[in-house]
């Protein structure tokens, strides 16, 4: 674990010293994120003009919810973006071989291309500031316990973004590119920042019990602001179950690998 830490931290610092050589480039990924962000605020805001609640819901809890679902989802950007490349060309063209010719984990060595992704570290720090503001707004504090799962709680959110990832990702070991099925059930978490009492049940169901987003935001915002911890209990076993079978079909993906030969 000591080793994989120094790895951790020295190849992070590698990807960023990289990043930095184009500042011109970083500074507008940057803005894009903010612009992003601000985007969706704005929606938010522009909706209750017409509305004064959504399902009960009303503009700071929104808002916070928002914030918090942008937390494991920067985590995850922060230090499991790669996934995208295995998804998209890495089995197609051939490269992913070099994982496997070195003495480190190779999903290790796959994510380590991109450790502290900048548009991570953008989301923790959008999310954080929305939560603060959010809570200033409703002039509720959170209790000792709530404080205390909370990061248990952002910890098992980034497991289920960074499962459902790494399993769509490891299916383009039978079908050389799964970029477009990732993409698709990734685009899912954006209902993952809305209550999901405005969904219909058979969505519910879906993002609840077959892709668990609703354990990234929903569910542990309900026990922050209102107590409600009804489900609590099945977050972390959805987060562990989640990440333990993408682990297992990755495993079974990295088996059956073969190279292209060139």
């Amino acid at each position: 674990m000591q080793r994989y830490l120094w790895l951790t931290l020295y190849l992070g610092g590698v990807f960023w010293r990289r990043l930095l050589a184009y500042r011109g480039d970083f500074l507008l990924g940057a803005l894009g994120f903010s612009i992003t962000v601000a985007a969706r605020t704005l929606f938010l805001l522009l909706v209750f003009r017409q509305v004064g609640d959504i399902a009960g819901w009303s503009l700071p809890e929104l808002l916070f919810l928002f914030g918090f679902s942008l937390l494991p989802r920067g985590l995850d950007h922060f230090m499991c973006d790669q996934l995208w490349e295995l998804g998209r060309k890495l089995v197609q063209q051939g490269e992913f071989s070099k994982y496997l010719v070195r003495p480190v984990n190779p999903l290790f060595l796959l994510l380590s291309e991109r450790f502290f992704y900048p548009d991570g570290l953008g989301e923790l720090l959008a999310g954080l500031a929305l939560m603060a503001y959010a809570l200033g707004q409703l002039d509720h504090s959170l209790s000792l316990a709530q404080w205390l799962a909370l990061p248990g709680l952002v910890l098992c959110g980034t497991l289920v973004f960074t499962a459902i990832k790494l399993a769509f990702a490891s299916l383009a070991f039978w079908t050389q590119s799964s970029f477009a099925a990732m993409n698709t059930a990734y685009q899912l978490s954006s209902f993952a920042k809305y209550p999901l009492d405005i969904f219909q049940a058979g969505l519910r169901f879906v993002l609840t019990w077959c892709l668990p987003f609703a354990f990234t935001a929903y569910v542990p915002v309900l026990y922050l602001l209102r107590g409600d911890s009804r489900l609590l209990w099945a977050t972390p076993l959805a987060a562990g179950l989640a990440f333990w079978c993408a682990y297992r079909l990755w495993l079974a993906g990295l088996a059956r690998y073969e190279s292209t030969g060139t």
